[in-house]
């Protein structure tokens, strides 16, 4: 075969291979092998307990948890420490990584709470829209951003590498892929309400400080 047929697929692998890199805005592109997954985090974790949530900004269970979860941490405050991790379903939701990269990018501008919150109390204004990155530029703009960097963050690969980094840290967890998902102190909970996110959060830090008496019964006993 011709140098210039061979030439011509090396072009469509390119291209192609470039469309799958940066394929609209809900593409899971591969990630670096270095990318390292989020620190979003509340609170200061005084009394040594971790709440991590797994979520989709276009899950619906998400949607109507993010009030409850909100006044959890305001609960408690520094007590525990607070901690969102992103985990969009693709194949069910097809703006969902699309929001993940609006609140990376306004991460990358100290507004990701910020843009959290919108994200999930106005979730059926974009939910269902073909063009939702207007939507997100719209709340950049709402943020007071930057806009031109929020669009280029919004589609550049370390975005992407966050969003992965998250997805991979999850599949390592071994559990069934679903949002939200909670783990408290490493282990998976199902709670329904603000009382049940309660009661499993005492018991967590009763846990700790029993843990932690014990140790310095016992290291009082050695000296």
């Amino acid at each position: 075969m011709s140098k210039a047929f061979w030439a011509a697929i090396v072009a469509v692998i390119v291209i192609f291979g470039g469309i799958l890199l940066f394929k609209g805005d809900n593409a899971n592109a591969p990630s670096s092998s270095t990318a390292k997954p989020t620190n979003h985090v509340l609170g200061k974790g005084t009394d040594k307990v971790t709440l991590v949530e797994y979520g989709d900004y276009q899950c619906p269970y998400c949607g109507q948890y993010y009030p409850v979860v909100k006044q959890v941490q305001q609960n408690y405050g520094d007590r525990i420490t607070y901690q969102f991790r992103n985990l969009p379903l693709l194949q069910i939701h097809q703006n969902a990584f699309a929001a993940a990269r609006a609140a990376e990018a306004d991460d990358l501008q100290g507004k990701f709470w910020e843009m959290h919150e919108l994200l999930y109390t106005n979730q059926d204004a974009w939910s269902n829209s073909s063009n939702a990155r207007s939507v997100f530029e719209g709340y950049a703009k709402k943020l007071g951003l930057n806009v031109d960097k929020f669009k280029t963050d919004f589609a550049s690969s370390a975005v992407n590498d966050r969003i992965n980094a998250d997805v991979v840290a999850f599949d390592k967890t071994k559990l069934e892929k679903s949002t939200p998902t909670f783990i408290l102190d490493g282990k998976l909970i199902k709670p329904t309400s603000v009382e049940e996110f309660n009661k499993a959060i005492d018991e967590a830090i009763a846990a700790k400080k029993k843990a932690s008496d014990s140790s310095d019964t016992s290291t009082t006993s050695n000296n």
